[in-house]
């Protein structure tokens, strides 16, 4: 869990960006918007919502398709309106916005849901106990290191923005690269077959 969720993705350089340009508070809140669509995903799988994903492939193709296009929309926007990360009072969310980006990146990509499918089940015994419970609670450790190790990336991220304030130029160059990563994404997603 800890080389998934230290692999650079667009939630944890969603939760640098929030670090970079609004602080600590909101790469917290950003990063607790991530683990809590970790849990999302864990509860699917525990329920078997995730089951359908994998044999209904109009249901996999929508969640593939929403995934991909709020990916691909948040890096339009990182590039375009260079506001992902700025030192620009107007550009500044609202911390409920910041929070709720966090956990729709990761609620709305499927890639999150297919991992906990795939490997949280290889932990599970019937000897320890209810499976659900053991399912839910693998899920929990997984979203509590996801929601810590990208608040410490935010945080160290927020020691850079004085640096970052007085370069618009590598301000502008992070905007582009932090953008290209989140279209990278979502074509991914939108790469993803059901078979796998």
């Amino acid at each position: 869990v800890l080389v998934v969720v230290i692999a650079p993705g667009p939630d944890n350089i969603l939760a640098m960006g929030r670090g970079l340009s609004q602080g600590r508070a909101a790469a917290a809140l950003s990063s607790v918007g991530a683990g809590l669509g970790i849990m999302f995903h864990t509860v699917a799988a525990t329920l078997g919502l995730a089951l359908a994903l994998q044999t209904s492939p109009l249901a996999f193709w929508a969640v593939k398709a929403a995934g991909a296009a709020y990916l691909l929309w948040l890096g339009y926007k990182a590039i375009w309106s260079r506001s992902l990360i700025s030192f620009s009072p107007t550009d500044q969310q609202p911390l409920w916005r910041v929070f709720l980006t966090g956990l729709l990146s990761n609620v709305l990509n499927p890639k999150p849901g297919l991992f906990v499918v795939a490997f949280i089940p290889q932990f599970v015994s019937v000897n320890r106990g209810p499976v659900h419970v053991q399912m839910l609670a693998y899920g929990a450790i997984f979203a509590v290191v996801t929601a810590v190790i990208f608040t410490v990336l935010g945080c160290f991220s927020a020691q850079l923005s004085g640096w970052l304030a007085r370069r618009p130029k590598v301000v502008a160059a992070a905007n582009v690269g932090a953008g290209l990563t989140f279209i990278a994404a979502g074509v991914s997603v939108l790469a993803l077959d059901r078979r796998r």
